[in-house]
Order: structure tokens, then sequence, then C-alpha cells
């Protein structure tokens, strides 16, 4: 697994009691990646109304592979996740459009 990697994960609610497969982008580094099981990612969401803290993300914006639709990148849902429950390696985006999502986590903190 590699950071920037589009990935379909099950991703909990925020009241934990259920969870929804959806796509997330790695954030966490390759060095990490390799040396733990876990994996760091931001999930993303086909809502694409006006939120706070969220990136718009296209198929422009992908080194590889494809997405269903336009979505958006919720860059304050962070969260780590078992790389066993990974079900499927969708894409990569581009390291202009990382470097958003970095900023912006870094402007949450």
């Amino acid at each position: 697994m590699e950071q920037r990697e589009i990935i379909l994960t099950p991703f909990p609610f925020s009241n934990l009691e259920k969870d929804k497969v959806r796509p997330s982008i790695i954030i966490s580094n390759d060095n990490y990646n390799k040396k733990f099981e876990d994996i760091i990612v931001v999930p993303l969401t086909s809502n694409l109304k006006i939120r706070d803290y969220s990136i718009l993300l296209t198929n422009k914006d992908l080194e590889k592979g494809k997405i269903i639709t336009e979505s958006k990148i919720k860059a304050d849902k962070i969260f780590s996740i078992n790389k066993k429950l990974v079900r499927l390696i969708i894409g990569k985006i581009s390291k202009e459009k990382f470097y958003e999502i970095k900023e912006m986590i870094f402007g949450l903190l």
C-alpha cells in the first residue's frame, strides 16, 4: 500500500455502530505503511455540497485509475485502518492534490 492511493475500505459512522464501504486516500507515508499493519487515511464522499475542510477530487486529479463520480476529500476525518480491511485499490492521486490535502490538514492543527 502506497501513500496517495485511493482504496475501498469499510468506514465507520460517527456512532461507531455501523460502517459503510467507501473510498479513502492513504495519507501515511510509505515507510509507515511498510512498518505497521495499519494505514492512515482520509475518506471520500460523493456529496459535493459546500463543506469546510473538504477538497474536490475529479479524474483530472488522478495519476492512475478512475473514480466513478466527482468526490470531496474529507480532510478533517482522518482515521487508521488495518491493511487487511482494504478491499480494492482504485487508483492514485497526483502529488499536487496530495499537497492540497496536507496543507488543509496542517491548517487544522
